[in-house]
């Protein structure tokens, strides 16, 4: 019998709303329906009717599917709802999701709709039972306080050695003893769990000396039969007509059915958070591994179990195989699939998870102190788990597999708690069996059956998506085509099989070295492609591309007891530059495979340009690399002014190259390249250095040393090991530290405020100045500015600059040199290169001034008999 249901229809099409409508027949459901076009008519039909489902259209010539989301969502109603469209990408597809949408289908896969909304629909329906549950509780534990208010509270006097010189009658009710057996007798002997053991030495001693700590408190008591209960007690001591203290009174109220009731609130949330999370999960997850993954992460992360692993059953080996675990120790996952067996008669046949899938129900365990049955108990509870649950994934009326959970608190998993977990096994095992049957349909229509990697028509679809991506986050794809040299020769000589054991070993090595197969396809006979996501920069590709090739040449392919050396040529294409769609970055990358081929060059990009600039970049750094072992890096320093005296107070070290091909070459042509290559980080070191070695000399010549700035690069701070680098540089000397300042842009510094700062007080408390350089273009808060460990800051030259131009500028420059003295920070302004700058940052107050009216950077030699003299005799 079909199931009724109330659908609205957001569909400007009355053909497609047909279509819907019979797909929700063909799936089992008997709709009632009504169309509406706009948004107007939308409102005012979820105003007139209860819906069960709304099912929208994504693009509407009068307003868009999201848009029909917002207003549904405005409504505060909690029904599904679904998309439809044949055209959503999955990046829209997922905002659509975070937006509140329950799912989505394409036009083209209709049949999908039925099932998406009977999920829904049960989701729903738990989502109610749970909020009637949760309201339960709560109606519950007020009632529960409403009854407290009315009766007796505990209450109880002790001398000042804890015997018990008087008790109420709600007490002894309470615990089951008679007045007579317990006046007289140590309270905390007889009432005291004895693992507080504690409480007496410290908590007593405390409360005689009526430290306020102790006038309210919660602990358990005992009763005569064993039970606890949780007492929250309001403690004072009695004194004497003298004033002595004579013992302690204390009221208290039981407030144990209270906690449990809390206890039981904060499991439910748990589950339904963990059933939430991984239901999201289900939608969007289309790999059966990675599902059963993000799986036991939110088991633990949501639920707070303290571990969880799901296994699928190997019916002919009799197992259980763990896919995926979180929390687990691999040793007894390894256990499980080595040594526990599915049939009965075998020495680990019986476990909880083997009766799971016999059985095709839930086994449980709420306390494994109390279960001789339960394996590895000690190790268990050593990890503070006391109790477990086994549910069996049920395909077709057929256990698939097991999720364990295992939790820390004994008694756990009740009828409710259960309930939602049976659910969710539910769940998990309809995303299995859709998984499979999507995955055997996927692999027929974009596997290439021999190797197992994807076909041409999936990777176009694939690189498309990246290609999105790339666009969206701004940044370059690339895709290599491969050509396997001299395989027809292979083929013929060696026979087919031999061919095919070769794509086949090269499919693997390609997987290997990529890393995902996701990227890679087969795409003809000897021809594989190959995607690179993400390109940051244009030397990226060509150092892979030397590097891979280099490996594949090395490699031994072994093909009938013979070992075969394989070449490849490759053809390139970059996206944007080299096409807007996958079909023509496919075929500009052909192009260049076969203009590769033809030139016998081992790879060449579409763009001969390019081609020629990767190389010139690779040419570039190993001439870099070759540089820092030649000792070819200098320092060039340019001298700061103090502008209320006229003298030098401190330098800048610049890091110059002198190529001896070339001669100095602009910085700005070989920074990025050992930004790009992490050469930074040798030559930052070493600048570090010879900036110290520099300083010390000066000094130990009696010459007017000053303090050098060495600027920092965004990778070098960024690197865990930085701060131990600083500390080994100034241990050479004593005053090292008192020579050195770091200048640190502050774009850098506000990427990650919070470990910028505990970076930077590490570092000053080396006894080393920190700058931040080119202040007013990070966009700093001033709530972090205030709480940066820093010393100086050093305006940007484009404010100096402006500051002539016109009123506002010079404000500009005024307010930071203000603020920067407020925090009692000295202000330094790079890039003066003109008196009447010199002038009005005099009139502003600035501290110190930097550029080339005083000084441009200069040799080392030269800055010394230029600027630096002994200082006068005293």
């Amino acid at each position: 019998m079909k199931r009724p249901v109330n659908v609205l229809l957001v569909e400007d099409s009355e053909d497609d709303a047909k279509l819907a409508l019979r797909a929700l027949r063909a799936g089992g459901f008997d709709p009632t329906s009504r169309r509406v076009q706009t948004a107007a008519a939308l409102e005012t039909a979820l105003a007139e009717e209860r819906w069960e489902v709304v099912i929208s259209d994504f693009n509407m010539p009068s307003f868009t599917g999201l848009e029909a989301l917002g207003i549904l969502r405005s409504t505060g109603l909690d029904i599904p709802f679904i998309l439809i469209s044949g055209t959503i990408g999955e990046e829209t597809a997922v905002n659509a999701m975070k937006a509140g949408a329950s799912d989505y289908v394409m036009k083209k896969s209709l049949a999908r709709l039925a099932p998406a909304l009977e999920r829904e629909l049960k989701e729903t329906q738990t989502r109610a039972a749970h909020r009637q549950a949760e309201r339960d509780l709560v109606e519950s534990e007020r009632r529960f306080s409403q009854l407290l208010r009315n009766v007796q509270l505990v209450s109880m006097m002790l001398d000042r050695e804890a015997r018990i010189t008087y008790c109420n009658e709600y007490l002894l009710r309470l615990t089951g003893w008679r007045p007579e057996e317990i006046i007289g007798r140590d309270w905390f002997e007889v009432f005291i769990p004895p693992e507080i053991d504690d409480l007496k030495d410290f908590f007593f001693k405390a409360l005689l000396a009526d430290k306020p700590e102790t006038w309210h408190h919660e602990n358990e008591i005992l009763t005569r039969s064993g039970e606890r209960r949780l007492i929250r007690w309001n403690n004072s001591v009695l004194r004497s007509g003298a004033g002595d203290v004579i013992g302690t009174a204390s009221i208290g109220e039981d407030i144990t059915e209270q906690k449990r009731a809390e206890t039981r609130i904060k499991r439910l949330n748990r589950v339904y958070a963990v059933l939430s999370g991984i239901n999201a999960l289900i939608v969007r997850v289309l790999d059966r591994d990675e599902l059963f993954r993000e799986a036991c992460r939110i088991a633990l992360e949501y639920g707070q179990f303290k571990m969880a692993w799901i296994g699928v059953v190997d019916r002919s080996a009799m197992k259980i195989v763990p896919i995926a675990a979180a929390g687990a120790e691999a040793e007894f996952l390894t256990l499980i699939q080595d040594r526990f067996s599915l049939r009965e008669d075998a020495p680990l046949g019986n476990t909880m998870s083997a009766r799971a899938v016999r059985e095709k129900k839930a086994i449980v365990c709420n306390d494994l102190r109390e279960d001789p049955k339960i394996l590895f108990v000690k190790e268990r509870l050593e990890r503070g788990i006391l109790s477990l649950a086994i549910l069996p994934l049920l395909v077709s009326d057929d256990a698939a597999g097991v999720l364990a959970l295992y939790a820390d608190e004994a008694g756990f998993f009740d009828e409710q708690e259960m309930k939602l977990l049976t659910e969710l096994a539910g769940d998990i095992a309809f995303a299995i069996d859709h998984i499979g049957k999507q995955e055997r349909l996927a692999y027929l229509a974009y596997y290439d059956a021999l190797t197992g990697l994807a076909n041409r028509s999936l990777f176009l679809e694939r690189v498309a998506q990246y290609m999105r991506s790339a666009a969206s986050g701004g940044h370059q794809l690339a895709l290599f085509l491969v050509d396997l040299e001299r395989f027809k020769n292979i083929n013929d000589s060696l026979g087919r099989p031999a061919g095919d054991a070769l794509l086949k070993q090269v499919a693997e090595w390609l997987t290997r070295v990529v890393g995902d197969a996701n990227v890679l396809a087969r795409v003809g006979a000897d021809h594989f492609a190959v995607v690179l996501p993400e390109v940051r920069q244009d030397g990226d590709v060509a150092r892979l591309l030397e590097k891979t090739i280099a490996a594949f040449l090395e490699h031994p392919f072994r093909l009938n007891d013979a070992v075969f050396r394989v070449a490849a040529k490759v053809g390139v294409a970059l996206f944007p530059d080299d096409g807007a769609d996958a079909d023509t970055l496919f075929k500009n990358a052909e192009a260049a495979l076969k203009k590769a081929k033809a030139s016998g060059d081992r790879y060449l990009f579409h763009t001969q340009k390019m081609t020629a600039s990767v190389a010139g970049r690779l040419t570039l750094e190993n001439q870099l690399r070759q540089a820092l072992g030649k000792g070819e890096f200098v320092l060039h320093y340019q001298p700061k002014v103090n502008l209320a005296s006229g003298k030098l107070s401190s330098v800048e070290a610049l890091i110059r190259w002198n190529d001896p091909r070339t001669g100095l070459v602009p910085p700005g042509r070989f920074i990025p390249i050992l930004e790009e290559t992490g050469l930074i980080h040798e030559v930052g070191r070493w600048a570090l250095r010879k900036a110290i070695e520099d300083y010390l000399r000066w000094r130990s010549a009696g010459l007017a040393a000053v303090r050098i700035a060495v600027n920092v690069s965004p990778l070098q701070l960024r690197h865990r090991g930085f701060i131990d680098e600083v500390r080994q540089a100034i241990r050479i000397d004593a005053h090292a530290a008192a020579g050195l300042e770091l200048e640190i842009t502050e774009s850098v510094i506000m990427e990650d405020v919070r470990r910028s700062i505990a970076s930077l007080k590490a570092i000053r408390a080396l006894g080393v100045t920190i700058a931040i350089d080119d202040f007013g273009t990070g966009f700093s808060s001033l709530s972090y500015l205030s709480k940066l460990p820093v010393d100086t800051l050093k305006i940007d030259r484009s404010f100096v600059t402006d500051m002539t131009a016109g009123p506002e500028g010079l404000a500009l420059v005024s307010t930071i040199i203000s603020l920067a003295h407020a925090l009692k920070l000295k202000v330094v302004a790079e890039g003066v290169e003109t008196e009447e700058q010199s002038r009005l940052l005099r009139l502003v107050d600035c501290d110190e001034i930097q550029g080339f009216l005083f000084s441009k950077p200069v040799r080392g030699e030269i800055f010394e008999t230029r600027f630096l003299v002994p200082p006068p005799a005293a």
